[in-house]
């Protein structure tokens, strides 16, 4: 049995869906789920911002500082500070890069990686308790509209930024 669409064109108003309040609710999960997160990698000693540089160093190690910047979104001098203290803490270190004296290849530590390794461990197992506890279909849906979404994100993105371009 086909299902004929709403009259009004929009599928998500005539189902009582709200997209605001859809999107207040997707905010609050998210400062739930990160305030979360952030209290089990503080008892490991690390903030979101240090976790989030470790994290980022075990998928790709030997990076320079402006690559490393721009994986996590922010600015070279958003991440020199908060490098220089990781470097000092020895969870972190710099190596010259040969032919580039401006730059150097940033590397995890011994204790940089095992401090990592118990971060992802930690916000893994949230997750499971969490997101992993939904029904398989539900996962399923989820992903293919939270897909769609940044994709919509993308698109309005690119819009506004070719907008504000001279």
């Amino acid at each position: 049995m086909t299902i004929p669409a709403p009259a009004s064109g929009n599928i998500s108003a005539d189902l009582g869906a709200d997209p605001l309040r859809i999107w207040f609710r997707v905010i609050r999960l998210h400062r739930r789920a990160v305030n979360t997160v952030a209290s089990e990698l503080k008892a490991l000693g690390l903030s979101i911002p240090q976790f989030d540089l470790l994290s980022t160093l075990t998928e790709r190690e030997g990076m320079s500082q402006q690559e490393l910047a721009e994986r996590l979104y922010v600015t070279k001098g958003n991440v020199s500070g908060l490098l220089d203290r990781m470097v000092e803490a020895d969870l972190v270190e710099r190596r010259a890069i040969p032919g580039d004296r401006r730059s150097n290849a940033l590397y995890l530590t011994k204790k940089g990686r095992d401090l990592a390794e118990k971060g992802i461990a930690a916000q893994s197992a949230y997750v499971q308790r969490t997101l992993g506890s939904l029904p398989s279909q539900d996962l399923a849906d989820l992903e293919r509209i939270i897909l769609t979404w940044r994709e919509r994100a993308r698109i309005e993105e690119d819009a506004t930024l070719a907008k504000l371009e001279p």
